[in-house]
């Protein structure tokens, strides 16, 4: 049964280095409820809980606070890139925020009320989840944690104009430079929009891995499981049919061991063997 999370993040957006920060400080063995972790970390109190929130967010904490593999790959000090200066990286975290689902807001807001509505106002998303709460009748809800939520979640991919003046501020949201969410206001009214494009910024590597880190993913693929269902490239990254196939194109041609076929219409891409996904990454990074 889904469990729903709308708050723990103290009203805070995840900064540039929280997840390098928390990461170095329960490596060393604190928890985040010792007296000195608002010392130890420098930052608020309040922020010392959200520092926790985020990192089970992006995949750096498992649910008992202790450092996953992922995170030791990408974080540690000789990890692939643990003060996050590739823009693949983001992308990577941008997945991971998705995929876990612990911070429930943006898994619904990526794979599944952007189906519902391409232009959406937090308006449109609080009645959204408040049907959510009346169908499936397993969590309530708070309409100010609701709305608070989603400001968040719009923090963590718009720039402000300050920020945009701004290029190194450290306030802004972890994943503001991917550019994947929208706004325009009409009279008072905020509406934002997560749209389908080719994303050709997105390296070749951060969607194969995305492919193989899918569990549900046999050897065969059909092309519309990887460019609609939930948590899955087409709907994480929101890349639309031609981007795909471009990038399905060009990893063809990087690794023998991927084809694709398309077939009396049927679309599949094929793995003559599959490697693991974090292979991908080291790879990737190396290079």
């Amino acid at each position: 049964m889904a469990k729903y999370q709308f708050s723990g993040h103290e009203s805070f957006q995840c900064r540039q280095l929280w997840l390098k920060k928390g990461y170095d400080f329960v490596k060393r063995k604190k928890s985040f409820s010792d007296e000195d972790a608002v010392v130890s970390l420098g930052v608020g109190k309040n922020m010392v809980s959200s520092i926790r929130f985020w990192m089970k967010a992006f995949n750096i904490l498992s649910s008992e606070d202790k450092l996953t593999e992922f995170a030791h790959s990408l974080l540690a000090d000789d990890g692939f890139d643990p003060y996050i200066e590739d823009e693949a990286t983001l992308w990577l975290l941008h997945y991971q925020l998705v995929k876990k689902g612990f911070a429930s807001t943006y898994s619904i807001v990526f794979n599944e009320l952007r189906r519902e509505k391409i232009e959406f106002t937090k308006e449109n998303f609080f009645a959204y989840i408040k049907r959510k709460s009346d169908t499936e009748k397993t969590f309530t809800i708070n309409e100010k944690t609701l709305l608070e939520d989603f400001s968040v979640l719009t923090k963590m991919y718009l720039r402000s104009d300050a920020q945009s003046k701004d290029k190194e501020d450290s306030f802004s949201g972890l994943l503001t430079e991917l550019d994947l969410m929208k706004t325009y206001s009409k009279g008072k009214q905020d509406y934002f929009i997560v749209e389908n494009t080719e994303r050709t910024e997105i390296p070749d590597e951060i969607i194969l891995y995305a492919i193989l880190d899918n569990e549900t993913f046999e050897a065969s693929v059909n092309f519309n499981s990887i460019e609609m269902n939930a948590n899955s490239v087409g709907t994480v990254f929101a890349i639309n049919r031609t981007g795909l196939m471009n990038k399905i194109e060009s990893l063809t041609q990087k690794h023998t061991y991927i084809v694709f076929n398309d077939q009396a219409g049927i679309k599949e891409l094929q793995f003559k063997k599959k490697p693991s996904a974090l292979s991908i990454l080291e790879k990737y990074y190396a290079n």
